[in-house]
């Protein structure tokens, strides 16, 4: 185990977390991201601006709520941004929450490969963000290629980790059957899913593009309608029983 005391560049810290892994959960948002997703709601994660935390202090930060872990099945989630980006803090600090028998659950797109091995080998939980599945849609929506993420699938497959996968839904973009289809399909290429969520679109991060001064490329796209939204997820379930029949 690494005896150094590395800091890290955070973002924000969630308390009582409910919707980032099971049970109550820390969610520590890491700052730094090699993506320029079109839907972002977090631009200001983008970039790491200085380190802020060190790792002494985040781990006692995370110990705080152990009590409240161990009652309901909860634990750490490293979140972003995208915590694959600051991977030597990442690897250093799991490494010290295995041995206090910490849950620790990681949202990654799975954009970045340095220490992912080792990082995966420590993680119980890895909530997988899709962007897309075409590569000319996904160089479209994120401003990069997609074969680093289909190359951390394979890795992840290897890691034989449980997977929940998160699909944001956006208006125009993907809110049609032709790619709940498409979905369906390339998902089957991900081993260990045992859960599947549909995240709709919304316009609450829009302000911070206004303050930041960046260009907002889906200013005009509306927010996805929840119920529309739970339609398609419904017509995706149902893509799986037409074929086994």
């Amino acid at each position: 185990m690494r005896v150094c005391n590395l800091n890290a560049s955070v973002g924000k810290i969630e308390t009582f977390g409910l919707v980032d892994g099971p049970g109550i959960r820390t969610v520590v948002f890491l700052n730094g991201c090699s993506l320029r997703c079109k839907y972002c709601h977090n631009p200001e994660m983008w970039t790491i601006n200085d380190y802020n935390m060190s790792e002494e202090e985040l781990i006692k930060r995370i110990l705080r709520n152990k009590p409240y872990y161990k009652r309901n099945n909860g634990g750490v989630t490293f979140s972003g941004g995208e915590p694959l980006v600051q991977s030597e803090f990442l690897l250093s600090i799991c490494q010290k929450l295995k041995a206090e028998d910490i849950h620790i659950a990681l949202d990654t797109c799975g954009s970045n490969l340095k220490n992912a091995k080792e990082i995966l080998d420590l993680v119980d939980l890895i909530l997988l963000d899709i962007k897309h599945t075409d590569p000319d849609m996904y160089l479209d929506i994120t401003g990069s290629s997609i074969d680093t993420s289909e190359e951390f699938i394979q890795i992840l497959n290897e890691a034989g980790k449980e997977v929940w996968i998160r699909q944001v839904i956006i208006p125009g973009i993907n809110d049609n059957i032709e790619y709940m289809e498409k979905l369906n399909r390339y998902l089957k290429k991900v081993k260990n899913i045992t859960r599947i969520d549909f995240l709709p679109f919304h316009t609450m991060g829009f302000e911070k593009y206004d303050k930041l001064n960046i260009e907002n490329p889906y200013k005009n796209i509306p927010a996805m309608d929840k119920e529309k939204c739970n339609e398609l997820y419904q017509t995706f379930l149902k893509i799986d029983e037409k074929e086994s029949r």
